[in-house]
Protein backbone atom coordinates (compact mmCIF):
# COMPACT_ATOMS: atom_id res chain seq x y z
CA UNK A 1 0.00 0.00 0.00
CA UNK A 2 1.31 3.67 -0.88
CA UNK A 3 2.16 4.95 2.39
CA UNK A 4 1.98 8.63 1.74
CA UNK A 5 -1.89 10.50 2.46
CA UNK A 6 -2.64 11.87 -0.88
CA UNK A 7 -3.75 15.67 -1.39
CA UNK A 8 -6.18 14.99 -4.86
CA UNK A 9 -6.05 18.29 -6.41
CA UNK A 10 -8.68 19.19 -9.40
CA UNK A 11 -8.90 22.68 -10.86
CA UNK A 12 -12.78 23.52 -10.92
CA UNK A 13 -15.07 22.59 -8.65
CA UNK A 14 -17.20 20.12 -11.22
CA UNK A 15 -14.35 18.27 -11.52
CA UNK A 16 -13.89 17.96 -7.89
CA UNK A 17 -17.53 16.74 -7.23
CA UNK A 18 -16.97 13.93 -10.21
CA UNK A 19 -14.56 12.33 -7.94
CA UNK A 20 -15.50 13.41 -4.22
CA UNK A 21 -17.59 10.61 -4.06
CA UNK A 22 -15.17 7.91 -5.18
CA UNK A 23 -12.55 9.02 -3.02
CA UNK A 24 -14.57 8.64 0.71
CA UNK A 25 -12.47 5.88 2.33
CA UNK A 26 -9.13 7.49 1.15
CA UNK A 27 -7.11 9.42 3.29
CA UNK A 28 -7.61 12.31 1.16
CA UNK A 29 -8.67 15.63 -0.01
CA UNK A 30 -9.75 16.74 -2.91
CA UNK A 31 -9.86 20.35 -3.97
CA UNK A 32 -10.59 23.26 -6.73
CA UNK A 33 -7.72 25.44 -6.90
CA UNK A 34 -8.38 27.37 -9.63
CA UNK A 35 -8.22 27.05 -14.01
CA UNK A 36 -4.55 27.52 -14.98
CA UNK A 37 -0.78 26.72 -14.02
CA UNK A 38 -0.05 30.50 -12.14
CA UNK A 39 -3.81 28.98 -9.93
CA UNK A 40 -2.64 25.54 -9.42
CA UNK A 41 0.34 26.60 -8.37
CA UNK A 42 -0.89 29.30 -5.61
CA UNK A 43 -3.88 27.50 -4.60
CA UNK A 44 -1.82 24.06 -3.95
CA UNK A 45 0.79 26.07 -2.45
CA UNK A 46 -1.99 27.34 0.07
CA UNK A 47 -3.17 24.47 1.05
CA UNK A 48 -0.11 22.53 1.51
CA UNK A 49 1.12 24.89 3.71
CA UNK A 50 -2.10 24.67 5.96
CA UNK A 51 -1.82 20.69 6.72
CA UNK A 52 1.51 18.91 5.73
CA UNK A 53 -0.03 16.13 3.05
CA UNK A 54 2.86 13.81 1.86
CA UNK A 55 1.97 13.17 -1.44
CA UNK A 56 0.11 15.48 -4.23
CA UNK A 57 -1.92 14.21 -7.06
CA UNK A 58 -3.15 16.19 -9.42
CA UNK A 59 -6.31 14.61 -11.96
CA UNK A 60 -8.72 15.96 -13.95
CA UNK A 61 -9.90 15.93 -17.76
CA UNK A 62 -7.33 16.39 -20.61
CA UNK A 63 -6.76 16.50 -24.78
CA UNK A 64 -5.31 13.54 -25.79
CA UNK A 65 -2.80 13.48 -28.70
CA UNK A 66 -5.00 11.22 -31.54
CA UNK A 67 -3.01 7.94 -31.63
CA UNK A 68 -1.47 8.18 -28.31
CA UNK A 69 -4.40 8.28 -25.72
CA UNK A 70 -8.29 7.91 -26.82
CA UNK A 71 -10.93 9.94 -25.75
CA UNK A 72 -12.43 8.27 -22.48
CA UNK A 73 -9.32 6.70 -21.62
CA UNK A 74 -6.78 7.47 -18.33
CA UNK A 75 -3.22 9.18 -18.53
CA UNK A 76 -0.37 8.87 -16.24
CA UNK A 77 2.20 11.50 -16.26
CA UNK A 78 5.65 10.35 -16.04
CA UNK A 79 6.44 13.84 -16.59
CA UNK A 80 5.03 17.20 -16.32
CA UNK A 81 5.75 19.57 -18.66
CA UNK A 82 5.71 23.67 -19.50
CA UNK A 83 5.05 23.43 -23.42
CA UNK A 84 4.72 27.08 -23.82
CA UNK A 85 7.09 28.70 -21.24
CA UNK A 86 9.79 29.94 -23.26
CA UNK A 87 10.45 32.34 -26.02
CA UNK A 88 9.60 33.01 -29.63
CA UNK A 89 12.38 33.62 -32.14
CA UNK A 90 12.55 33.32 -36.23
CA UNK A 91 13.53 29.72 -35.59
CA UNK A 92 11.46 28.44 -33.51
CA UNK A 93 10.44 28.29 -30.17
CA UNK A 94 12.71 28.28 -27.34
CA UNK A 95 12.16 26.84 -24.06
CA UNK A 96 12.53 27.99 -20.61
CA UNK A 97 15.45 25.66 -20.26
CA UNK A 98 17.79 26.59 -23.38
CA UNK A 99 16.83 30.70 -21.85
CA UNK A 100 19.19 29.86 -18.77
CA UNK A 101 16.10 30.19 -16.67
CA UNK A 102 15.00 27.05 -15.36
CA UNK A 103 13.38 24.09 -16.17
CA UNK A 104 9.68 23.79 -18.00
CA UNK A 105 9.86 19.99 -17.09
CA UNK A 106 9.46 18.63 -13.82
CA UNK A 107 9.60 14.57 -13.29
CA UNK A 108 6.50 12.91 -11.15
CA UNK A 109 7.77 11.10 -8.22
CA UNK A 110 8.98 7.76 -9.74
CA UNK A 111 7.75 5.36 -6.86
CA UNK A 112 4.11 6.55 -6.89
CA UNK A 113 3.99 6.68 -10.57
CA UNK A 114 4.55 2.65 -10.74
CA UNK A 115 2.09 2.44 -7.26
CA UNK A 116 -0.35 4.39 -9.64
CA UNK A 117 0.44 2.08 -12.60
CA UNK A 118 -0.09 -1.10 -11.20
CA UNK A 119 -3.25 0.14 -9.66
CA UNK A 120 -4.64 1.73 -13.27
CA UNK A 121 -2.83 -0.94 -15.74
CA UNK A 122 -4.90 0.48 -18.47
CA UNK A 123 -4.15 3.56 -18.01
CA UNK A 124 -1.32 4.93 -20.92
CA UNK A 125 1.79 6.86 -19.42
CA UNK A 126 3.79 9.43 -21.01
CA UNK A 127 4.14 12.86 -20.95
CA UNK A 128 1.43 15.35 -19.80
CA UNK A 129 1.94 19.05 -21.09
CA UNK A 130 1.01 22.01 -19.24
CA UNK A 131 -0.44 25.04 -21.00
CA UNK A 132 -1.83 28.65 -20.45
CA UNK A 133 -3.80 28.33 -23.92
CA UNK A 134 -5.36 25.37 -25.17
CA UNK A 135 -4.51 24.01 -28.38
CA UNK A 136 -7.44 24.64 -30.83
CA UNK A 137 -5.60 24.16 -34.06
CA UNK A 138 -4.32 21.45 -36.13
CA UNK A 139 -0.74 23.17 -36.37
CA UNK A 140 -0.34 23.76 -33.38
CA UNK A 141 -1.18 20.02 -32.50
CA UNK A 142 1.39 18.75 -35.17
CA UNK A 143 4.19 21.06 -33.65
CA UNK A 144 3.51 20.26 -29.90
CA UNK A 145 3.34 16.79 -31.29
CA UNK A 146 6.74 16.99 -33.04
CA UNK A 147 8.60 18.63 -30.38
CA UNK A 148 7.34 16.43 -27.22
CA UNK A 149 6.89 12.82 -28.79
CA UNK A 150 6.33 11.70 -25.60
CA UNK A 151 3.44 13.47 -25.11
CA UNK A 152 0.11 12.11 -24.07
CA UNK A 153 -1.77 14.54 -23.16
CA UNK A 154 -2.31 18.71 -22.80
CA UNK A 155 -4.26 20.20 -19.55
CA UNK A 156 -3.73 23.40 -17.82
CA UNK A 157 -2.83 22.84 -14.45
CA UNK A 158 -0.13 20.16 -13.74
CA UNK A 159 3.18 21.66 -14.13
CA UNK A 160 1.61 24.31 -11.75
CA UNK A 161 0.80 21.83 -9.17
CA UNK A 162 3.99 19.87 -9.47
CA UNK A 163 6.09 23.72 -8.94
CA UNK A 164 3.81 23.79 -5.62
CA UNK A 165 4.98 20.20 -4.79
CA UNK A 166 7.90 20.73 -5.39
CA UNK A 167 8.53 23.71 -3.40
CA UNK A 168 7.18 21.99 -0.21
CA UNK A 169 9.17 18.75 -0.91
CA UNK A 170 6.81 16.28 -1.25
CA UNK A 171 5.99 13.67 -4.32
CA UNK A 172 3.83 14.50 -7.12
CA UNK A 173 2.23 12.54 -9.87
CA UNK A 174 -0.53 13.59 -12.59
CA UNK A 175 -3.53 11.73 -13.63
CA UNK A 176 -6.07 12.73 -16.47
CA UNK A 177 -8.82 10.90 -18.40
CA UNK A 178 -9.12 12.19 -22.18
CA UNK A 179 -12.86 14.48 -22.99
CA UNK A 180 -11.25 15.69 -26.70
CA UNK A 181 -8.89 14.58 -29.30
CA UNK A 182 -6.31 17.79 -29.30
CA UNK A 183 -6.57 19.81 -33.09
CA UNK A 184 -9.33 21.69 -34.35
CA UNK A 185 -11.46 22.76 -31.15
CA UNK A 186 -15.01 21.53 -31.75
CA UNK A 187 -16.67 21.58 -28.16
CA UNK A 188 -19.54 19.51 -30.17
CA UNK A 189 -17.17 16.86 -30.44
CA UNK A 190 -15.96 16.75 -26.57
CA UNK A 191 -16.81 13.94 -24.30
CA UNK A 192 -17.07 15.30 -21.17
CA UNK A 193 -19.48 12.06 -19.80
CA UNK A 194 -16.59 9.63 -20.50
CA UNK A 195 -14.10 11.38 -19.40
CA UNK A 196 -15.54 12.05 -16.11
CA UNK A 197 -16.90 8.82 -15.71
CA UNK A 198 -13.09 7.01 -16.67
CA UNK A 199 -11.80 9.80 -13.46
CA UNK A 200 -15.04 8.29 -11.15
CA UNK A 201 -13.60 4.93 -12.21
CA UNK A 202 -10.48 5.58 -11.48
CA UNK A 203 -11.08 6.12 -7.43
CA UNK A 204 -11.78 2.98 -6.55
CA UNK A 205 -7.93 2.33 -7.28
CA UNK A 206 -6.57 5.03 -5.98
CA UNK A 207 -8.45 4.45 -2.71
CA UNK A 208 -6.26 1.37 -2.25
CA UNK A 209 -3.05 3.02 -1.83
CA UNK A 210 -3.76 4.93 0.73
Amino acid sequence: MWPYPFFFVTALPAVAYAVRGCLYRAVAVVGGVGFGPAAAAAGTARLLAARPFRAVLSAGIAGGFPGRAAVGGTVLATRSIAADLGAETPDGFLPVDELGFGSSVLECDPVLVKALRAALPDAVTGDVLTLSTVTGTAGTADRLAARFPQAVAEAMEGYGVACAAAGAGVPFAELRTVSNPIGPRDRAAWRLADAFAALRAAGPALTSLS
